[in-house]
């Protein structure tokens, strides 16, 4: 599931997106925003497919070195470590993953997709981590379940082919990888052997968050001038052409979250900006930010703009 602060990112690049354009109605920026959130679950989904396409993939080269006209013996009796993992058994009977997969349209199917599983296969085959695994006499669920977190991690993950190819598909995929890693490894550890049940697909995020989103992008675009002007008297000594468009933005995000959301504590909006800007904007705007936004918070405490519900929010 989606954190706060990855939605925060989220929405900082779509009012960013909103404000370089010229387009006036947030409703469709709105709506990419949401959209941009909703394809990550896509991301998510297709990685937890892709352990049974390599499954499949190596069955299909199994039997086609036995047709050979004159096989070995390796060919007529493979090693069967990979093909037979009860992990990836496992993972192909969930059928909580095939309906949401059916649903969203997604699949390998298709010789472009069929190929990448072909080049990602070639290179899992030439890992130590595989060559480790296929040496075993014998494994149990336990094994095989280890040998596939360990191989997503550093394998199929790492994977320069799988990354290139969803970058040409959705260029925002780039910032969003590290999440869904972390979202689909702990799927991965969920997975347990004697359970009876499909094991839950985690959710992209409830309601109430994407009642988050929602609110922060459309309150930030109708006070953005007025946010705006009231940071003008704490930015006075620099210049607006040399403040970077992307602080301001950022500034503007941590005003409105500061201001419409009571349950949030207001520290927590503070330090989430910050850590935010680090990676978004220039190597000192955090320390910037940090100083704008502590005088401003002060001031807008004094003045009853924040209004938090419960002790030590502010």
């Amino acid at each position: 599931m989606l954190n706060r602060r990855h939605l925060r990112i989220k929405v900082l690049q779509a009012l960013y997106a909103f404000k370089q354009s010229s387009n006036e109605n947030y409703s469709a920026g709105e709506k990419e925003l949401l959209h941009s959130i909703d394809k990550m679950y896509d991301l998510y989904i297709l990685y937890l497919l892709i352990f049974e396409e390599l499954r499949e993939f190596a069955d299909r080269k199994i039997e086609e070195r036995k047709r050979k006209i004159r096989p070995t013996d390796g060919d007529i009796n493979p090693n069967l470590n990979f093909v037979h993992n009860r992990f990836i058994a496992k993972l192909e009977e969930n059928r909580m993953l095939h309906r949401q997969a059916e649903e969203l349209k997604l699949n390998w199917v298709g010789d472009v997709n069929q190929d990448l599983i072909k080049k990602l296969y070639q290179q899992i085959e030439k890992s130590d981590l595989y060559e480790q695994y296929m040496a075993l006499e014998s494994t149990d669920f336990n094994v095989d379940k280890d040998f596939c977190i360990q191989l997503f991690k550093k394998e199929i993950a790492n994977s320069t082919i799988l990354l290139n190819h969803f970058e040409e598909i959705r260029i925002h995929w780039q910032d969003d990888f590290d999440h869904v890693f972390s979202m689909l490894i702990k799927t991965l550890k969920s997975i347990k052997e004697d359970a009876n049940e499909d094991t839950p697909i985690m959710e992209l995020y409830k309601d109430d968050e994407k009642d988050f989103v929602k609110k922060l992008f459309r309150r930030s675009i109708a006070n953005f001038s007025d946010h705006v002007e009231f940071l003008d008297k704490y930015t006075k000594n620099w210049e607006s052409d040399r403040l970077a468009k992307m602080d301001i933005i950022i500034m503007n995000l941590a005003i409105t979250e500061a201001k419409e959301f009571p349950t949030i504590p207001l520290k927590v909006s503070l330090n989430e900006y910050i850590e935010i800007s680090k990676f978004y904007s220039t190597p000192k705007s955090n320390v910037f930010i940090n100083g704008v936004l502590d005088k401003a918070f002060a001031d807008l405490n004094k003045e009853g703009e924040i209004r938090k519900v419960g002790r030590g929010l502010i």
